[in-house]
């Protein structure tokens, strides 16, 4: 027996019918033209159910969710320099110590959120953890400090590996806002390609960094401590340049500015946390283990890079990042040096990935809480979050152009919001282990309370020293995104209680009265089909014609009598030569039945090639848009094209 619907459809089981891939296969040229493009940039589409096989093993993971933290290696040195150079040669011995104080706390927030993993294993980091513990206004506080600082990330990486490669090749400096855009529109395409796919794109320049980067901290600390190398002499008071303001007085406040610089390098810890459904099988286990390594190697590059720059005496200021004096320090000018400069730029870039994986994920954890529209929660056809992965690019894209891909003046917006999301999730982890009260719960409920204490501090130092140089449009952004949440979440709200429909009823055939309206033009093979779409909805059917012409209008009257017997034909004269207008309000005043339902059939030609459009006026589409919402009123379009059966 021929089947049509077998190339379409597979039968699932009683009524239920499963569709094909050609059952959403394009059937214009110009579709399957943009579909074979999209398949070549994007790939094939996956079904819902291959989501497990798109998940990640520890060591992507390590790759994707991990590289902003370990990234943020190649410029927190540098930040803290940048402000201790300030106090002269006295302030620089601080470096070192700053840089192993901002590890404890790194060890602390990884610790937490260890735990997190475990106790929110469906992902939403500090978000979920402020929902379920703390009144909702914290999570959503949360939530906005932390989609600013996704997008902060893939700005602020992608200028600053932009910077490394201008390092090693200036003449790229006139490019970098050309280049930093380019490199966001990579991460973009091949984070469209899903978790799996970019997992394999971007996993090996990330452990070339790792290794690169080990390689030039051991061999500048062996170079330094066990050799002895004559150049490793620390600073000197003649080395260090004058700031163009003259020199500072060595304070706790410059102290605190010097660690609020640094504390950069935390960023992106959370990262793993929200994105604990993505791991593979078990997801908790495997994103705890992913967490720890991430931290450790965080931890050494960090101060290992700082250890190597504190013994070279190196500063910042010059054509060079401190990564690559140090990395001259360690490996001269031959190919490690380069291996090391090129690996960094890499991963720097690739940082934006962490946020590319993070932000999409809970923009659509907020859009099934209805606190974002529903559209990020949708997943395009290689199962990513593709509306959240659109939005976080041109959004970076606008900050890098608005700042001229300048590092240094993005920075200062930076890490803020990390912090505050740090704090409210230790917070409502606090409230958790006493709530739960399981075992071992007092040492947990401890390292959080601890955790939340110094990260509140962190917090609010940060915000203070960077308000003034550009921190305080987060401090600013994030109430206007708290607010947006709140109002969104209301009108889905409201819209859920205005469709509401209460399961005790039940809903039979429907007695309230019908009538039917055709708007015509004239009699076309469109109105024919029009009119009989409308005799099978209801027995009181007419047309109505609008007219400048009434002699015009009354020869189309002798015309339907002729052709369409029992059809009546209303002329509505309109002097003023306005159409939507006096046609709207006709049906304001026809027969008032506050019980009837009025049934707008409107014709509509529909043309066969894109050009001919600008030939048509869009009526129907003009009408559709007068009659949406109106009282007890139904709109029909009936389309007609050329291949249709002609009426005869």
């Amino acid at each position: 027996m021929p089947r049509p619907q077998a190339e379409y459809f597979r039968y699932a089981g009683p009524g239920i019918v499963r569709a094909k891939p050609k059952a959403s296969a394009p059937t214009t040229g110009v579709g399957r033209a943009y579909e074979r493009l999209r398949r070549t940039l994007i790939g094939t589409p996956l079904a819902t159910e291959q989501e497990v096989e798109e998940r990640l093993s520890k060591k992507k993971a390590l790759a994707i969710m991990s590289s902003d933290a370990i990234s943020s290696s190649a410029y927190a040195s540098e930040e803290i320099l940048n402000i201790l150079v300030l106090a002269g040669v006295a302030a620089l011995s601080l470096t070192l110590p700053i840089a192993i104080a901002i590890s404890a706390l790194l060890a602390v927030v990884a610790i937490s959120y260890r735990q997190i993993g475990y106790a929110y294993p469906s992902g939403g980091g500090a978000y979920a953890v402020g929902s379920a513990n703390l009144p909702k206004i914290f999570a959503l506080i949360a939530a906005a400090a932390l989609l600013i600082d996704y997008v902060m990330t893939v700005a602020v990486s992608t200028s600053s590996a932009v910077e490394q490669m201008y390092s090693a090749f200036p003449p790229l400096y006139p490019l970098r806002v050309e280049v930093s855009v380019a490199a966001v529109a990579l991460i973009l395409l091949g984070n469209m390609r899903g978790l799996r796919e970019s997992g394999n794109i971007f996993a090996l320049p990330t452990y070339i960094y790792i290794g690169s980067a080990l390689f030039v901290v051991g061999s500048g600390l062996l170079k330094a401590f066990a050799f002895h190398d004559v150049a490793a002499t620390g600073y000197h008071a003649a080395n260090v340049p004058t700031p163009p303001g003259g020199f500072e007085t060595l304070t706790i406040l410059l102290v605190l500015r010097a660690f609020a610089g640094g504390s950069v390098a935390l960023t992106g810890t959370e990262a793993i946390a929200n994105g604990v459904p993505a791991f593979q099988k078990p997801e908790p286990q495997n994103a705890a283990r992913t967490l720890v390594a991430m931290a450790a190697l965080l931890a050494i590059i960090f101060v290992g890079v700082t250890a190597v720059a504190v013994s070279y005496g190196i500063l910042p200021g010059g054509k060079e990042s401190v990564p690559a004096l140090v990395a001259h320090a360690a490996v001269g000018t031959g190919p490690m040096f380069y291996v090391f400069q090129a690996s960094a730029a890499l991963i720097l870039i690739l940082a934006s990935n962490t946020s590319f994986n993070a932000f999409p994920r809970l923009a659509a954890i907020l859009a099934q809480d209805h606190y974002f529209p529903h559209a990020f929660a949708f997943r395009g056809d290689r199962l990513a979050f593709s509306t959240g992965i659109l939005v976080l690019a041109l959004m970076a894209c606008v900050l890098l152009v608005a700042f001229d891909a300048d590092t240094a003046a993005l920075i200062p917006l930076y890490s803020v919001g990390v912090f505050v999301s740090f704090t409210i999730s230790q917070t409502g982890m606090v409230r958790h282990w006493w709530n739960t009260r399981g075992r071992g719960w007092t040492t947990r409920l401890g390292t959080n309370a601890v955790g939340a204490i110094l990260t509140g501090i962190v917090a609010l130092v940060v915000a203070s020293v960077k308000f003034t140089a550009g921190a305080w449009m987060v401090v600013v952004l994030v109430p206007i995104i708290v607010a947006t949440m709140l109002f969104i979440h209301r009108e889905y709200a409201r819209e859920a209680e205005e469709l509401e429909v209460r399961e005790d009823l039940v809903f039979g055939q429907p007695h309230r009265p019908q009538r039917v309206v055709v708007p015509v033009p004239g009699i076309t093979r469109a109105v024919i089909r029009a009119i009989a779409f409308g005799r099978t909805l209801s027995q009181d059917v007419r047309a109505i014609y609008v007219t400048d012409d009434i002699e015009e209008g009354e020869r189309l009257r002798e015309r339907f009598a002729r052709q369409l017997p029992g059809i009546p034909l209303v002329i509505v004269e309109s002097p003023y030569r306005q159409l939507i207008g006096p046609l709207v309000t006709y049906l304001d005043v026809m027969e008032p039945d506050p019980d009837a339902i009025t049934i707008v059939v409107v014709p509509e030609y529909i043309v066969r090639h894109w050009w001919e459009r600008v030939l048509h006026n869009r009526t129907a589409e003009r009408l559709r848009r007068a009659l949406i919402g109106r009282s007890n009123t139904v709109v029909a379009l009936v389309p007609y094209r050329k291949e249709h059966a002609p009426t005869r």
